[in-house]
Order: C-alpha cells, then structure tokens, then sequence
C-alpha cells in the first residue's frame, strides 16, 4: 500500500475501494455469487433480504458492468432467472476483498 507522509508520521494510503461493490445490498449480492457457480433469483432475495424491486435494481448496475451475467429461460410455463459472477466479477470481488484486507490490516490495534 502506497505512504504519504502526514508531518512526521507516514501513514499508509488507504487503498481505492470499488463503490460499485462497496454498496451494503450489491456486497451482499457478489458475496453469494462469488461462493457458488450460479445461482437463481429466489435464493438470492431469501439469501440477501432484499425485495423483488430493489434486487432487480442492484442486478441491473452489476450486469451493467459486467460484473454479473443473468440468464432468463422458462421452465414449464414459469420464468426462471439465474445470476452468475463474469470473470471480471470475480476478479474485481477478489480485488475489493484484497483492498479491505489491506486497510483493515492497517488499523492501529
């Protein structure tokens, strides 16, 4: 992590925290997603407490940038949406963990 110097004290700079992720709810989203290949709709509003509107909200920003890929099909008559993280998803996820590691790990105890 980069210093700055702060005086006569050099303090570490605190690292650039992807605000796309960052957001409590899409947090949440990413982190289901990162721990299982895919998974569909349902479970994910159960998992995470969203409602119906505000998880299509935060799928929409997260498709948008590509970070998750959300496949419709019907089944039988049903329709069925599942969500899976894109390889950049994962990457950007592993690099927001890496970067809260970082600052976290740099707190004074």
């Amino acid at each position: 992590m980069p210093t700055k110097r702060n005086g006569n004290k050099e303090t570490k700079s605190i690292p650039k925290i992807d605000k796309l992720i960052h957001e409590p709810a899409r947090l949440s989203i990413m982190a289901h997603l990162y721990v299982v290949e895919s998974a569909d709709f349902l479970f994910l509003m159960r998992q995470t407490g969203l409602t119906f509107g505000n998880l299509s909200s935060h799928m929409s920003k997260l498709e948008k940038a590509d970070y998750i890929e959300v496949k419709k099909e019907f089944i039988g008559k049903k329709p069925h949406t599942m969500l899976l993280l894109t390889k950049k998803g994962r990457k950007a996820f592993q690099e927001y963990h890496k970067s809260m590691k970082e600052m976290f790990d740099e707190l004074p105890e």
